[in-house]
């Protein structure tokens, strides 16, 4: 197999980069990475110094490829599939890499420390950290508004970005009826057969969740 992904079917970031994968029907390894194993984190610290995922290797190619957004372009590039996941126009482009920022730094970073603070039995701090995503939700209501994906008709690493980000995030703070243009738009995203192939593969490992509690039954 010439494409290995180290991965977590749990991790949200992974899951970005798997629907990019299965969007492109591309043929890939997937090797789960157990960083609680200190054998198995020292052997992934020899691939990704930060101890990071996920991480593509591309034996064909011999490239080590790090970062989501930047795992995404190359699969667009030395193996794009059979829709293309970024816009054709260069300005478009420039904003669906915004809108991939926007879903990386401000959806997933604060759910992600609010998940951490909740781990570690700080609720205040856990409080703290889901506050900044209203701000994001009201962003991405605007933006939502009479679209069907974030770049209008066509589905990018901008939706793939989203669709873990949103999926963890509403856990940790619901949307709220007040952003019906959200609600729907995760609603499309969680029905893309990408991502549900990929909250199905999660399935089996949402026990390790520490919010499992709050999770959707229609989720397990």
């Amino acid at each position: 197999m010439t494409l290995t992904l180290h991965s977590h079917p749990l991790a949200s970031f992974c899951h970005k980069v798997l629907i990019g994968l299965y969007e492109a029907e591309v043929p890939f390894e997937m090797r789960l990475v157990n960083l609680g194993d200190p054998e198995a984190r020292a052997a992934f610290v020899k691939i990704s110094p930060w101890g990071k995922m996920p991480v593509l290797r591309d034996d064909a190619r011999d490239r080590t490829v790090f970062e989501t957004s930047i795992i995404l372009e190359y699969l667009e590039q030395h193996y794009p599939g059979p829709r293309p996941l970024m816009p054709a126009d260069p300005e478009a482009r420039l904003e669906m890499r915004l809108w991939d920022r926007i879903f990386d730094l401000y959806v997933q970073t604060p759910m992600q420390a609010a998940v951490a603070a909740t781990m570690r039995g700080e609720p205040d701090q856990a409080a703290a950290s889901a506050a900044a995503l209203p701000t994001a939700y009201d962003q991405i209501e605007a933006r939502m508004a009479g679209r069907e994906w974030v770049m209008g008709d066509q589905f990018t690493h901008a939706d793939c970005a989203a669709a873990p980000a949103l999926f963890y995030a509403s856990v940790v703070a619901p949307f709220g009826e007040d952003r019906p243009a959200l609600s729907a738009y995760f609603e499309r995203l969680i029905a893309r057969p990408s991502v549900a192939r990929v909250l199905v593969e999660a399935r089996p490992y949402f026990d390790m969740y520490p919010l499992k509690d709050r999770l959707e039954p229609r989720f397990l």
